[in-house]
């Protein structure tokens, strides 16, 4: 029976490393300048892709039919990337006005 107490720490410290590469990994989907931290501006242009995507028009509003389901409201890629803007100030728990991965990876509060 020890020894499997002793596995555990080293089970769990594995368990953090993968975190650890996958917060990075993550991060790095967004930080064009590879500095380790996302600026707003990386922040709104990364996730403002999806919207692009959705756009079938390219209008810069995506009307009800261009919407997951058809449903909700029309909305345009400015109001998007307020809320985008909105967002990222919310994430970054510091307010140094960067996100690290452990704020680009924490839960929304």
């Amino acid at each position: 029976m020890r020894a499997h107490w002793c596995v555990l720490p080293l089970l769990w410290l594995a368990a953090a490393a993968h975190a650890q590469d996958s917060r990075a990994a993550y991060l790095g989907f967004f930080d064009r300048d590879g500095d380790g931290r996302v600026s707003e501006a990386e922040y709104v242009q990364y996730m403002s892709r999806g919207f692009a995507r959705m756009d079938a028009n390219g209008d810069d509003v995506l009307g009800t039919d261009e919407l997951p389901g058809r449903r909700g409201e029309a909305i345009s890629l400015s109001a998007f990337q307020d809320n985008l803007r909105r967002q990222f100030h919310r994430m970054d728990r510091n307010r140094d006005g960067r996100l690290d991965a452990a704020e680009l990876t924490a839960p929304p509060r």
